[in-house]
């Protein structure tokens, strides 16, 4: 039960990271020029090396997880424009958002929250220490995660309901992933072609939906810098964990 105690405290993390996201939502713009660095930044400094670790050690075909990674990404754009296309009327041409495009954004990051678990699970299953150290990585980026959530279905047009629902979802999905490491594991085959699809999504999300949304009305020095910020931050937890 140690790996589900630990992945508690992801838990807590989401939902700070969340709650912060709807108590400012008047700064939705500046949180989400925040939220596209993370996200970025997240592909660049954490999947992306452990893409290359993987290939490395395991003698994997590196074509494989950039296919994934090209297919995550077109995939999520086509989801997305069809979305659009086909609840948008001809007599509103301006409107780029919809809810369930904010619905499936919010559905891949919990993906990747579960996924978070599973990690925290596997770590134990190596080592305690090991799987403490998979949990302080976990813990350090899922104040983002629920940041992320909560941007995500908010700038959608989504009631801050479902912000809330959905938020209470990707904190609960690393303790679920985390209890899911008792049933079953992941081979390092599978897991490397994962990591490169779910890089393509979190790449499309951050670069060509979060980035030009928070520009959408107006920019400035200040939501650029946040920005910058935001990919400071992951490059120096990467760094640090």
């Amino acid at each position: 039960m140690m790996p589900a105690a630990f992945a508690f405290f992801p838990f807590v993390s989401t939902m700070l990271g969340g709650l912060v996201a709807l108590r400012h939502r008047s700064k939705l713009p500046w949180i989400l020029a925040f939220t596209a660095g993370v996200l970025i930044s997240v592909v660049a400094f954490d999947i992306l090396p452990e893409i290359i670790r993987l290939v490395r050690d395991d003698n994997v075909e590196p074509m494989r997880p950039m296919i994934a990674l090209v297919g995550g990404f077109l995939l999520f754009h086509v989801l997305e424009k069809l979305l659009v296309i086909h609840h948008v009327s001809a007599d509103s041409p301006g409107v780029h958002t919809h809810p369930s495009v904010g619905t499936l954004s919010a559905l891949a990051l919990i993906g990747h929250s579960f996924l978070d678990g599973v990690g925290i699970g596997l770590g134990f299953e190596v080592s305690t220490m090991v799987g403490i150290l998979v949990a302080l990585a976990v813990i350090a980026h899922d104040f983002a995660d629920g940041l992320n959530t909560v941007s995500l279905v908010l700038m959608h047009k989504n009631p801050d309901r479902r912000a809330l629902f959905f938020l209470i979802l990707d904190a609960l999905a690393p303790v679920l992933g985390a209890v899911s490491t008792s049933l079953f594991t992941l081979s390092e085959d599978v897991l490397v072609l994962y990591l490169g699809f779910f890089g393509g999504f979190l790449l499309y999300i951050g670069a060509s939906d979060i980035l030009p949304e928070a520009h959408r009305q107006r920019s400035s020095v200040g939501m650029l810098a946040m920005t910058v910020l935001g990919t400071g931050l992951i490059f120096a937890v990467s760094r640090v964990i």
